[in-house]
């Protein structure tokens, strides 16, 4: 079983967002979506409905008229594939690299590929400027820009909202808590400052552990889970503090996974 978590550029508009949902049935696991940061995350099964969704998008979308705090390169902006069990990695490189030949030959969307070869925050730095497309053209698509197709591990994207913090605080803490286990990006999110993390390695470093890091450097005003977790990851957490973190067992892949298996044998 593979898991594609791709990252739209399109948080605002609830009624498109819900069109986009109904063409992937139950394929969709979750979606978060967020108009400040003008960005949604689909948590998709399988393979084919990441074609379907990247499709859609495209038709109805132009990253020329995207305004949103987050970075991007495209409006189908990142397309992780994550081996869960009893698939491999190899699993998941194959899938990345099948996926970008289609964006590049149906779709015309130059991809880059991100995974062992580099990771994502590089591509984010040099696209287009001393790094060139994997597949497809060497310049940004019109209406779509580019796709950064990889294949990674489990992470977990996790977003901690500060009180009464100036966007420079959040920025301050970012650099603090940034190692090989946390990625950071601090935002100005409406009238908040954010720490936004993805945790590329959560038994190491799981949502509970930045959050306290946080806490001791700024008062909290909320904690934001962005798609699923684990629940490896929410079995060593003590249960007295999901809430706290915006955690929960509906909020595991396993949950997502077991409710989609019965409506598809129901």
């Amino acid at each position: 079983m593979l898991e594609c978590v791709i990252n739209i550029s399109e948080g605002g508009n609830p009624s498109l967002l819900q069109a986009l949902s109904t063409t992937l049935g139950s394929d969709l696991l979750d979606l978060h979506s967020d108009a400040d940061h003008n960005r949604s995350v689909f948590t998709l099964a399988g393979t084919e409905s990441a074609r379907v969704l990247a499709r859609e998008a495209l038709k109805i979308f132009d990253i020329s008229k995207h305004d949103g705090v987050h970075p991007r390169v495209g409006i189908v902006d990142v397309v992780p594939f994550v081996a869960l069990e009893p698939s491999t990695f190899d699993d998941a490189i194959a899938a990345r690299n099948d996926f970008a030949k289609f964006a590049s030959e149906e779709l015309g969307v130059p991809c880059f590929l991100y995974g062992p070869e580099r990771t994502l925050p590089y591509i984010r730095k040099h696209a287009f400027i001393d790094l060139l497309p994997d597949y497809g053209p060497a310049n940004p698509h019109p209406t779509a820009g580019a796709m950064c197709v990889g294949a990674r591990p489990i992470l977990v994207a996790y977003n901690i909202w500060l009180k009464d913090s100036t966007l420079q605080t959040a920025k301050d803490i970012c650099k603090q808590l940034r190692s090989d286990s946390v990625r950071t990006l601090g935002l100005q999110v409406g009238p908040s400052a954010q720490v936004s993390m993805n945790l590329i390695a959560p038994e190491i470093t799981g949502p509970m552990a930045v959050y306290d890091a946080v806490a001791a450097l700024a008062p909290i005003d909320r904690a934001e889970l962005v798609g699923l977790v684990p629940a490896r990851v929410l079995a060593e957490i003590p249960r007295a503090r999901w809430t706290e973190l915006d955690l929960s067992n509906e909020k595991t892949i396993e949950w997502k996974l077991a409710q989609r298996n019965r409506a598809l044998h129901s």
